[in-house]
């Protein structure tokens, strides 16, 4: 499995910014999630022109800070896990990663010792 590309076809949205809020990646399912903003020419653009308020200044404060948010949204019939999360290179904050998971209707939760 060397140099696999694992995540272009892996099953969830995955979009990566800059430390400046650049779309330097996106996988094909973050490509297709996201087609009625323009896809793939999203890359190259700025993550902020993507959130209105508040969540706007919500990735600002990620960007300036290196901080990690999780949530749930229900969009189109579609529950999902939303985690957005700091990436580093070589030790330094480089951006943010937003990995976007379908969810079931109902989901089991497990309390582990």
């Amino acid at each position: 499995m060397n140099n696999v590309d694992w995540q272009k076809e892996f099953p969830s949205a995955i979009t990566v910014c800059d430390k400046d809020g650049i779309i330097v990646y996106m996988n094909q399912k973050a490509i297709d999630t996201f087609k009625d903003d323009g896809g793939e020419r999203l890359i190259g653009s700025n993550v902020l022109d993507c959130h209105p308020e508040p969540s706007r200044t919500q990735v600002i404060n990620m960007l300036k800070n290196g901080l990690s948010n999780s949530y749930t949204i229900q969009k189109k019939g579609k529950k999902k896990l939303i985690h957005q999360s700091p990436y580093f290179a070589e030790g330094n904050f480089a951006g943010l990663v937003e990995i976007s998971i379908e969810m079931p209707e109902v989901l089991n939760n497990f309390v582990r010792s």
